[in-house]
């Protein structure tokens, strides 16, 4: 982008895929052979393109926002968020720019301090409490022992340590991932492969408060830090870095450096994710499961088909995964769970944890009733009285009513197709609580 006398001027490439010409052109600025009428329809379409993702954008975030409202938690914590009273925390980000703050002081001015201020990103300040500090002769490390807050976070009470020193690099401020923080092995994560997990906010965060603490040596000297996590390994195992190809331990993130209890955010960063990842690894399936045990029926299904990263747990967030594979322009997704999820999508819900959103077993008996004429009113009552979709299930199975579960898949694809508006090709499966498929339907049945 430019601007040019003031005023904001875009500078757009245009490849001709046919014979592979590259046209640039501004406001003011056109090849010539390019003419007015072709720029200006150029310009419908793109504006109009990205009118339509921008958009697709805003529904996404509808998706996440609602369901972020309606989530299903404990009495407590319900409790809590009524009076205000969750308590936040901050990331691990924000831990390792305390812990390199407090280094950097030990290193440079021989002192210990038992608390640092830390500026946020968007300009708040935390003052973070230090855990411990020790000096060799020519580095310093500092510790700080993350708080997620009320949030059930994996990385809650981890203990985040930064290794200080100074170097010949002059001016130059260089930060690397020690034991227990994760490489990055797979593209997608807006990381470079081979680097270490620490995602962009923080290292900016970082390298400020270098810049703030050691000014006057940056004159003379570079600054190297090492971030670390001792049980970072261990940790990384409860989360899905193994599967983004992040090996060796945890990341290091943090957006606004503060925790918010339970946010749907890092949730659905995740499944952002793990499709970007897929999407860079030029894969076009996602197969999006209810939990870790549908996911674990669904490789046993696919076998070798996908590769590990292709799995993607969407959790009750159904309907801001779909969305995000079709903005993400993922060719094809299958949907794999079990009744009671299963049901409650068939029923238009789709974000299937939320207050209200209980199975209707009145509709289960309609969906009996037009499996085949033959299920009796009695059967038909029996569902109606049913305690759970499990219970259903049951029911349905020990009755033999054929093409029940395939009717629920079915009802699953129309209400996702219908939501999207199409643009992505759509298969749903149902397993039984064995792990066997009870149900499925095809997009090319449609």
């Amino acid at each position: 982008m430019l601007y040019v006398n003031g005023a904001l001027r875009i500078r757009i490439k245009v490849v001709d895929t046919k014979t592979c010409n590259y046209n640039f052109f501004g406001e003011n600025e056109m090849q010539s052979g390019t003419s007015k009428n072709n720029v200006d329809q150029f310009r419908i379409e793109t504006t109009a393109t990205a009118e339509t993702q921008i958009g697709q954008d805003m529904e996404s975030q509808k998706d996440l926002e609602q369901a972020e409202k309606d989530q299903h938690l404990p009495s407590e914590i319900q409790e809590k968020r009524r009076k205000g009273t969750l308590r936040k925390g901050f990331t691990t980000g924000t831990s390792a720019t305390a812990a390199t703050k407090a280094a950097l002081i030990s290193l440079l001015s021989q002192k210990i301090v038992n608390y640092v201020s830390v500026s946020l990103p968007k300009g708040e300040i935390l003052n973070i409490r230090i855990a411990y500090t020790t000096k060799e002769q020519y580095s310093a490390t500092a510790a700080v022992v993350k708080d997620a807050g009320d949030d059930p976070d994996a990385t809650d009470r981890a203990e985040v340590c930064s290794t200080v020193c100074l170097t010949n690099e002059i001016g130059i401020i260089s930060i690397v991932g020690g034991k227990g923080v994760g490489r990055v092995t797979k593209p997608g994560l807006g990381i470079e492969i081979g680097k270490p997990a620490i995602n962009p906010s923080p290292t900016k965060m970082i390298e400020r408060v270098v810049s703030e603490v050691a000014a006057e040596h940056l004159k003379d000297h570079g600054v190297k830090v090492v971030i670390s996590v001792p049980r970072g390994e261990e940790i990384a195992k409860k989360t899905d870095n193994p599967r983004l190809g992040i090996i060796g331990g945890i990341s290091i993130l943090g957006t606004t450096g503060i925790v918010y209890p339970y946010s749907t955010a890092s949730f659905a960063a995740a499944i952002r994710q793990a499709i970007d990842v897929a999407r860079a690894m030029d894969n076009q399936w996602i197969v999006l499961t209810t939990g870790g045990r549908s996911e674990d029926f669904a490789k046993k299904l696919f076998g070798n088909a996908l590769p590990e990263h292709c799995f993607v747990q969407m959790g009750d967030f159904a309907g801001y995964s779909i969305r995000l594979c079709a903005l993400k322009q993922i060719q094809k997704a299958t949907i794999a769970g079990f009744v009671g999820k299963l049901t409650k999508m068939s029923m238009g819900v789709k974000q299937t944890h939320v207050r209200g959103s209980h199975v209707d077993m009145e509709f289960m008996a309609q969906v009996a009733s037009e499996c085949y004429p033959g299920v009796s009113i009695s059967i038909l009552e029996e569902i109606r009285k049913a305690n759970t979709a499990r219970h259903v299930s049951e029911i349905v199975t020990t009755h033999k009513i054929t093409g029940f579960f395939d009717l629920i898949c079915k009802k699953v694809h129309e209400q996702m197709f219908e939501y999207l508006k199409g643009g992505l090709q759509l298969e749903v499966i149902l397993f039984d609580f064995d792990g066997q498929v009870s149900g499925q339907f095809h997009a090319t049945q449609s």
